[in-house]
């Protein structure tokens, strides 16, 4: 099941994050969804800008229910160095990254940029329904700064987890929303799984070389989680295995 998928199966109206935004894979659709308002978060500037452009082809414009922001989420309020490896000369955007800086890795050379750093809640953001978070090892700082919403809004969440950007992470970002109430699942083999049956020695072996592309088999690293209270709900009622193509 693709986050796309998950989302628009459980899509409920009210606002909806999208953190790593990138160039629009997931913002354009979530705007697109009834009732939203979408907040995407990409602290990259080429990505923000082709993100921009990315919702005037779609829309004509940026739409006034999206709401873009050019920095990154983190535990606290400061400033970070955004760390973009390049590899023969060809930018790998999709390891941007706060939380490392490649510095072992000789097969890559590096773009730094300073960006300003807020926790989402001091966004102060009501009714958020759904989260989708992709932050190369930063997830733990994104989701600490965002614990009254989390409380407050009760969203369900997609989030990319990999051990290849931030050793432990697919156990102490589980286990930091596990604390928050929430049960967090993947999915495998046609079915949704919980979180203990995950197994990252197998499950998800890959390098942390923006140059080594061997991976496991399977490879999984999209997580889904949701609160406890309405857990039970959602899976009964069998909307996400519907929703998987």
């Amino acid at each position: 099941m693709e986050e796309l998928d998950f989302h628009r199966a459980l899509h409920r109206p009210g606002v909806l994050l999208d953190i790593g935004a990138h160039d629009g894979l997931l913002t354009i659709p979530f705007a697109k969804l009834p009732g939203s308002h979408v907040h995407a978060f990409e602290p990259l500037p080429a990505a923000m800008a082709r993100l921009g452009a990315a919702l005037v082809a779609a829309f004509g414009a940026v739409p006034p229910h999206v709401t873009l922001h050019a920095e990154a989420l983190g535990a606290a309020e400061g400033e970070a160095v955004l760390t973009l490896p390049v590899l023969d000369g060809v930018a790998q955007e999709q390891w941007a990254s706060i939380s490392k800086d490649y510095a072992e890795h000789r097969s890559v050379t590096t773009e730094a940029h300073r960006v300003r750093v807020i926790p989402l809640d001091s966004l102060d953001l009501r009714e958020v329904t759904a989260i989708k978070l992709d932050a190369e090892g930063a997830e733990q700082e994104v989701l600490e700064g965002a614990r009254r919403t989390l409380t407050r809004s009760r969203p369900v969440l997609s989030i990319e987890i990999e051990e290849r950007h931030r050793r432990g992470s697919t156990r102490d970002v589980p286990a930091l929303l596990a604390a928050l109430g929430y049960a967090g699942f993947f999915w495998h083999a046609g079915a949704l799984r919980p979180m203990a049956e995950f197994d990252a020695a197998r499950m998800q072996v890959a390098s942390p070389d923006p140059a080594v592309f061997a991976a496991s088999d399977p490879y999984i690293f999209s997580f889904f989680f949701l609160p406890d209270e309405t857990a039970g709900e959602i899976l009964a009622s069998d909307r996400l295995r519907a929703a998987s193509p």
